[in-house]
């Protein structure tokens, strides 16, 4: 029956393909290394030749020239958000399996497709993963730690990966079964500009929460004025609630986000300004 197969379509028995364990191999080896050996040259590169490592002996049976080109075109300057990019990972595996069966897909075509897609998603998984949902993972799992409770920092971190996991498998195989021109489509709609804009209020607001809760400036300076005093902190109450934390918030968020000042050297500014405060008696001290 076999044989009959093969001669009615001859080109069908030569054809290549994955198996779904090929596939999520693929995936799992990607999401434990990919920033493995990251590096200026090439960046994410050799993360993602890894985990393709088992593919060309899948595609290429018996044609070395062709593994190495496959590896070689891993090897290819990459670099982008390893869990929400990861949809480029599997596109370009898709990609990959139907150039070893056919010549409409050529090595250029992969390239490009990496190249275009690889900014675009870092940015998307940047502001999802940094701006959404670290946020919201810490708002849970701070006033736990706060209190010496461990479950505050096992629950983070359990969430965390099984978030991580989730998110890198849907992505991964989205992109390995929906090709090039799913992903075309689904840029296209505007769904990912709509759960952008979504995810980056939410994470506006939880950033808030998180700088109300955790960003304390409390004044205990009484200012005489005449048989009387002016409590300053209750002054300052008065004109704004939680003011001066918001200031500080404000001020922070303005160095590091438009004058790109660096993280370091804001954590130094920060403390200089706490010790003027608190030495001038303006801020700090004790209620005695």
């Amino acid at each position: 029956m076999a044989e009959e197969i093969k001669q009615e379509n001859p080109q069908a028995a030569d054809e290549r393909h994955l198996d779904k364990k090929d596939v999520t191999k693929a995936w799992f080896k990607w999401i434990c290394l990919s920033n493995t050996n990251y590096n200026y040259e090439r960046l994410m590169a050799s993360a993602l030749l890894v985990s393709f490592s088992h593919v060309p002996d899948k595609l290429y049976p018996g044609d070395k020239q062709k593994r190495v080109e496959f590896m070689k075109r891993q090897m290819e300057f990459y670099n982008t958000e390893p869990h929400f990019g990861c949809i480029i990972n599997g596109l370009s595996l898709s990609m990959e399996e139907e150039m070893a069966n056919s010549s409409a897909v050529t090595p250029e075509a992969i390239t490009a497709v990496k190249t275009g897609l690889m900014g675009p998603f870092a940015g998307i998984g940047d502001t999802l993963w940094q701006g959404t949902l670290t946020p919201i993972l810490l708002a849970v799992a701070m006033p736990l730690a706060s209190e010496g409770n461990l479950l505050g920092p096992l629950l983070y971190v359990v969430l965390m990966y099984a978030i991580m996991l989730f998110i890198s498998h849907f992505m991964f195989f989205t992109g390995y079964n929906q090709g090039k021109e799913g992903i075309e489509k689904m840029m296209a709609s505007g769904s990912i500009k709509r759960l952008i804009a979504t995810a980056s209020t939410m994470g506006a607001i939880v950033l808030g929460c998180l700088a109300n809760s955790y960003v304390t400036c409390t004044s205990y300076l009484q200012i005489p004025v005449g048989t009387g005093t002016i409590d300053l902190q209750s002054t300052l109450d008065s004109i704004l609630k939680g003011g001066v934390p918001l200031t500080i918030t404000l001020i922070t968020w303005w160095l590091l986000k438009k004058k790109n000042v660096n993280s370091t050297v804001v954590l130094l500014i920060l403390v200089v300004i706490g010790v003027v405060l608190g030495a001038s008696g303006l801020f700090g001290g004790s209620a005695s």
